[in-house]
């Protein structure tokens, strides 16, 4: 069972969400937005698939944008998984580094997945959306293959971390601060009602929930076996 709060993971979880903060309009900050917006459009495709859709193909804008093209699928679950999606992943990419000792697995597997999402989906191949995909997903498989755990634990938090954020921040700049008339939230709202406005104050709220949630499991405390053993006498 877990009890508690691991303080000194936690002070190192904010230490670098307050980094990312400090740094989130540089140029440092740009490929980690791009992979969260990859992530986005990956969890645009995997909704469309899971509610009996396909896939057509995935683009990526190198300023910050990004396309999914599917064919079926629910629109209820499609619309809102390209914000809520990334958000997840970065959740669980965060949690998986925090909480086991499967660092290098998780950045292979990352690396693996973003190999096969661009060789099947991503279009055109001479593209900066397929650059970007490939050349990642080598950067990931190298560090997985040759960098310490230490680096791997990092590089992981920080990209959920950022995720994360990134989630928060997207809809904010997307729905709330301007109108964008393709925006997910107004398709959204075009198809089952309310306004682009309102469908963004319930995105975000479930954004910012959830990564407090993601945070809160990632520095959970596990007590050991010897500390339960004793408690009981």
């Amino acid at each position: 069972m877990s009890f508690g709060t691991n303080l000194k993971e936690l002070a190192y979880l904010i230490l670098i969400f307050i980094a990312v903060v400090f740094i989130w309009d540089t140029e440092l900050v740009y490929p980690l937005k791009m992979l969260t917006v990859f992530f986005h459009e990956i969890s645009h495709g995997l909704a469309a698939v899971i509610t009996g859709g396909l896939i057509k193909e995935i683009e990526l804008d190198p300023r910050e944008g990004g396309l999914c093209r599917v064919l079926g699928g629910w629109q209820f679950v499609i619309l809102p998984a390209g914000y809520l999606g990334s958000m997840t992943w970065g959740g669980i990419i965060l949690i998986g580094a925090a909480r086991t000792n499967l660092d290098r697995q998780i950045m292979r597997l990352l690396g693996t997945i973003l190999i096969i999402v661009s060789l099947l989906y991503v279009r055109p191949f001479l593209s900066f959306a397929f650059g970007f995909g490939i050349v990642t997903a080598a950067g990931m498989l190298t560090l997985a293959s040759f960098a310490p755990k230490k680096i791997n634990d990092f590089t992981l938090k920080l990209i959920g971390l950022t995720s994360c954020l990134y989630a928060v921040l997207d809809v904010k700049s997307d729905i709330l601060d301007r109108y964008v008339p393709n925006s997910d939230a107004s398709r959204f709202a075009e198809e089952f009602g309310g306004t682009s406005y309102m469908w963004g104050i319930v995105w975000i709220l479930i954004a910012i929930v959830s990564s407090v949630y993601f945070m809160i499991v990632a520095t959970r405390k596990t007590k050991t076996g010897e500390e339960l053993k004793a408690e009981g006498k």
